[in-house]
């Protein structure tokens, strides 16, 4: 998908893409640090239509909820082609024991041969986390492995 990117001079930056009923949807991200998300529609596409406005916190929630499952897809997609491997996500409540502590703390690989692959954190993505990377409250583990793997790794996130 091509998404452009339009600086406003004053205002911040538009980045608009065609969706697949022809019309453009635009995002202003605004130096406000607020965002506002338009459509101009395909029959006039000069004239902008407001859909919503959403904070910075309000944005980072939906990018949260939008970009975590859409990494988790992509591995869904590879573990078509090979039996026996699913992804999955696994999220670190503010409750769990690893709050705070290195990913290596939670031996999820060596306990469950299932693998941490990436943490979707607000968001950002680290992909390939290291074994000293620090987990937070809220963040999306990404695991790939066996079913059993998978839930052997919530088990340990949520328990220990």
């Amino acid at each position: 998908m091509d998404v452009r990117e339009v600086l406003l001079p004053g205002v911040g930056l538009r980045y608009e893409f065609d969706n697949r009923d022809g019309d453009r949807i635009g995002v202003v991200a605004r130096r406000t640090r607020d965002f506002e998300i338009v459509v101009y529609p395909k029959e006039d596409p000069d004239q902008a239509r407001q859909v919503f406005r959403l904070t910075e916190d309000e944005a980072e929630a939906l990018a949260q909820i939008l970009g975590a499952p859409r990494i988790a897809e992509r591995f869904a997609d590879l573990t078509r082609e090979v039996p026996g491997l699913d992804a999955g996500q696994v999220v670190l409540e503010p409750g769990s024991p690893f709050v705070n502590r290195p990913l290596g703390e939670t031996r999820a690989r060596t306990r469950t041969g299932a693998s941490i692959v990436a943490i979707v954190r607000n968001d950002a993505v680290i992909a390939s986390p290291g074994p000293a990377e620090t987990l937070s409250a809220g963040d999306v583990l990404v695991v790939i492995g066996t079913a059993e793997g998978i839930l052997g790794v919530q088990d340990i996130v949520a328990r220990g």
